[in-house]
């Protein structure tokens, strides 16, 4: 099992940034594929970004259209914690961000192909 714990939601104005963590505890894996996933009211699940392991300390990046160029996924393996940092947001950002974590290392932006998920933390960004 993995736990995952996110944190670093709140409320914004439009053009501010915030920087998501996510904590990660039980049988960890460097290789597992870790990801971003969000959820507006009333909408469904929506990638939004993934951090693949593709080699010794070597992850490629991957991001939704909607904010690429505006948004960073990144980890610190040393204490098993993943960040989305998050520049210019728009009032569009505001949903429940959640951290996932897929044994896949092939796993991308569907939702289903991760078994493990965090509580979710609440980015609100006003305009």
């Amino acid at each position: 099992q993995v736990q995952l714990v996110e944190s670093g939601g709140g409320l914004v104005q439009a053009g501010d940034s915030l920087r998501l963590s996510c904590a990660a505890s039980g049988r960890t894996s460097n290789s597992y594929t870790m990801g971003w996933f969000r959820q507006a009211p009333g909408n469904e699940r929506e990638f939004v970004a993934t951090l693949k392991w593709v080699g010794t300390n070597t992850y490629y990046a991957d991001y939704a259209d909607s904010v690429k160029g505006r948004f960073t996924i990144d980890k610190n393996n040393a204490i098993n914690t993943l960040y989305l940092q998050m520049n210019n947001l728009k009032p569009e950002d505001t949903a429940a961000y959640y951290c996932a974590a897929s044994i896949r290392s092939s796993a991308g932006g569907r939702s289903s192909e991760y078994a493990y998920w965090g509580q979710g933390t609440q980015v609100t960004v006003s305009s």
